[in-house]
């Protein structure tokens, strides 16, 4: 790990004008950054802790929406009661992330920035080719070992997956990102690799994130996100999906529904494509079933993880037929 400068904000105006400055990384839980700058993919020149910064982590319920500040720790959004009952699926994609321990350390703002997983990314001596951390130099994932990475949203430049959980069920119901000053769609703020896979959030240097909202809805009180992955705790999605219903008062009929997927894109995925093939629809078996297909239109396999196309829909599917009480 490289020496640095440490800063300790005094405001969130002060956090803004450091962050503006070339070099300047944000410090609150530390999970992410300090994980990154060990194994020397982050070289902050400076950090600026604003981890005790007053009035950041508060949670706030009302009828129209949710504010949840972003230093609220992921344990304790997950635990709130009032989260539980108005978005589900976000308290369980909470409590499906990471660890205990880190859950109670990383913050909301911080989970949101988190970057990806990708081992390529992160060997930074084995794998120099990377164009998230070298733009240009090329991506040693296309051609390699490629079981975790991503099949939708990819690029030439890059096929790495976004790991969150959390950013799924937020994409799902509409969330949108507080950086002071503006305010980004949550789906917005995720950018896809394209020709600058460098460029992961659209956030501009003197921004930091303040809160997140997330508007309340019938489908987000009931919703659920559903993970699979290869051990029961502490690992990423291989394919997971944040799903929202809402049913006309016959029971049966489809008003509403938000599907989103983690795991299998280089953003977390809306699934716009199933949404429009199911609203105003009976909610049947079959139908789902043919509908989920279209969560993985336009996906591109790189060998070893073809099996996500397969994956993805079913993950879909399970979640939709559990809230629809049919599963």
């Amino acid at each position: 790990m490289k020496e640095f400068s440490y800063l300790r904000a005094s405001s969130v105006d002060e956090a803004r004008q450091a962050a503006a400055a070339s070099g300047t990384m944000l410090l609150a839980g530390g999970t992410t950054l300090l994980d990154l700058a060990k194994c020397g993919v982050a070289e902050p020149q400076t950090m600026v802790d604003i981890s005790h910064l007053a009035g950041l982590d508060q949670i706030a319920v009302t009828d129209q929406e949710a504010t949840i500040g972003a230093l609220a720790k992921m344990s304790r959004v997950a635990d709130d009661a009032n989260i539980k009952a108005q978005f589900p699926a976000v308290s369980e994609s909470l409590s499906l992330a990471a660890s205990a321990q880190i859950r109670n350390m990383a913050t909301i703002g911080g989970n949101l920035m988190q970057r990806t997983r990708c081992a390529y990314f992160r060997d930074t001596a084995t794998f120099p080719a990377c164009n998230k951390r070298a733009p240009g130099s090329g991506c040693s994932a296309i051609g390699g070992v490629t079981r975790n990475h991503a099949v939708l949203g990819t690029s030439e430049a890059c096929i790495a997956a976004n790991p969150g959980d959390l950013a799924v069920a937020l994409v799902a119901f509409d969330a949108v990102v507080h950086l002071g000053s503006r305010q980004v769609a949550v789906d917005d703020f995720f950018l896809l690799p394209g020709t600058t896979p460098e460029r992961e959030h659209a956030i501009m240097p003197g921004e930091m994130i303040t809160a997140i909202t997330i508007p309340t809805s019938s489908a987000a009180r009931r919703s659920t996100y559903l993970k699979v992955r290869d051990r029961q705790s502490y690992e990423f999605a291989t394919a997971s999906a944040a799903v929202g219903l809402d049913l006309e008062t016959d029971g049966r009929t489809i008003r509403d529904i938000r599907v989103a997927l983690g795991g299998v894109a280089t953003k977390p995925w809306r699934a716009h494509a199933v949404e429009e093939a199911l609203k105003g629809q009976a909610l049947d078996a079959d139908a789902v079933k043919r509908a989920s297909l279209l969560a993985v239109e336009g996906a591109v396999d790189h060998g070893a993880n073809h099996y996500k196309i397969a994956l993805a829909p079913r993950i879909v599917e399970r979640a939709i037929l559990k809230m629809g009480e049919l599963a």
